[in-house]
């Protein structure tokens, strides 16, 4: 094996990019798997949970790692894609060990875990030799940043002690920079009594963030455990089209009160979603595309489009409508592409660049209608409209593919298998 650094903290570890000798990268490192033998031997790191294409995530053992430095993993290029299952004599380092309470044993210090040092060993085996921990067992609240000791393992007590997480705030830490598909893959093979910690520590937005991209199964046994305003609030904050199909999973009774507790425009939206076929344009359309008058400019056109919590395929597509300008609209004039929008002055009305030449999808429209509207005028977006013109919401290429691809295809892209 190469030569590498003295030492790698783990949660520094979490999002590197793995590649081969050709320098072809082959996945993302998710995880760090250990075999813990006692709080006084350091464990041996017998390898990594590496993410591969299609959000598959595998077993990369330290054998095939070649190197690890501050920003990447080169391994063999061997490596075997059959999904990663944990065994029970394994532990997870991000997963299962961060927040785990513990003390020192020669000052009597209590703290949690916020981060582990691994190392190579003389025998060029990889161990956990350190250990970073934040003083004191619960939330200072607004008091002063509790004090840090990194010690070695030997000196630090209770590694082995299962279910002595104080929380899951370093865990969420080390999760911050992940996309939300990427933190909802691990918050999905995290050990039930783990999960349900992250799952309380995390803000209402993230938490919704996460939610969409978690299997339908995840979803509701998540939402069952959330008191039922919080889960409101969570519903609140999800997309329409994603928040109506995770309410038409749940009992009735539960999800006339959800619907009750939420805000009454986050509520219409989703009524108003669930009257169409979970499978039609109007099942599936987002209520909240951008929407302009008239008598807006290019100018505002862009400045909407840029709203960083638009997604792409949204932000590809302005519609130009009478008002009122919340759906249902008035009637819809037309569309401008972005493309079009980048091409003219910004002072140009928005109405003088429209795209008056396509015919709009119905919301009875089926799945192959969709599918083909937006094939044939190569769009990413298309608008649905009501018998009188009016624009009721937008059907986009993400919204199309989540219905398209085989149920339970998350399960298959995430799960254990």
């Amino acid at each position: 094996m190469s030569t590498a650094p003295t030492r790698v903290f783990a949660a520094r570890l979490a999002g590197l990019p793995v590649f081969d000798p050709q320098g072809d990268q082959v996945g993302k490192v998710r995880d760090i798997v250990v075999v813990l033998r006692s709080d006084l031997r350091q464990p041996r790191v017998v390898g990594l949970v590496v993410e591969v294409f299609g959000r598959r995530r595998i077993f990369a053992p330290m054998t095939r790692v070649t190197n690890i430095d501050a920003g990447s993993v080169i391994t063999t290029g061997l490596l075997n894609m059959r999904r990663f299952e944990q065994r029970s004599t394994e532990t997870l380092v991000i997963g299962q060990l961060l927040d785990r309470l513990v003390r020192v044993r020669a000052t009597g210090t209590e703290g949690v875990v916020f981060d582990v040092g691994m190392e190579q060993a003389r025998t060029r085996d990889w161990v956990l030799s350190r250990v970073a921990i934040a003083e004191g067992t619960r939330s200072k609240g607004f008091r002063r940043r509790p004090q840090t000791h990194v010690v070695e393992w030997d000196e630090v007590e209770g590694l082995q002690r299962t279910g002595t997480h104080e929380g899951a705030t370093h865990l969420i830490a080390a999760l911050a920079d992940l996309r939300a598909a990427d933190a909802a893959t691990v918050i999905h093979d995290l050990p039930t009594d783990r999960r349900s910690e992250v799952v309380a520590a995390l803000d209402v937005e993230r938490l919704a963030d996460v939610l969409e991209e978690l299997p339908e199964e995840d979803q509701v046994e998540i939402l069952g455990h959330l008191d039922v305003e919080r889960a409101a609030d969570v519903l609140e904050e999800m997309s329409p089209d994603d928040a109506a199909d995770l309410i038409a999973d749940l009992a009735p009774e539960t999800a006339q009160q959800l619907l009750n507790l939420m805000q009454p425009e986050g509520a219409e939206d989703v009524r108003r979603l669930m009257v169409y076929g979970e499978e039609t344009a109007g099942g599936m359309m987002t209520p909240e595309p951008v929407v302009l008058s008239p008598d807006a400019t290019v100018a505002e056109a862009l400045a909407r489009v840029r709203n960083e919590e638009l997604t792409p395929s949204l932000a590809a597509l302005v519609h130009v409508c009478r008002p009122p300008l919340e759906t249902p609209t008035g009637r819809l004039l037309g569309i401008a592409h972005i493309q079009r929008l980048l091409r003219e002055p910004p002072s140009t009305l928005v109405a003088g660049v429209l795209d008056t030449s396509i015919t709009y999808l119905r919301p009875e429209a089926t799945l192959e209608d969709v599918a083909t509207f937006l094939a044939t005028y190569n769009l990413v977006a298309a608008p649905v409209v009501d018998d009188e013109g009016r624009l009721l919401g937008t059907v986009t290429v993400d919204d199309l593919l989540d219905h398209l691809l085989p149920e339970g295809w998350r399960d298959r892209t995430i799960g254990r298998g």
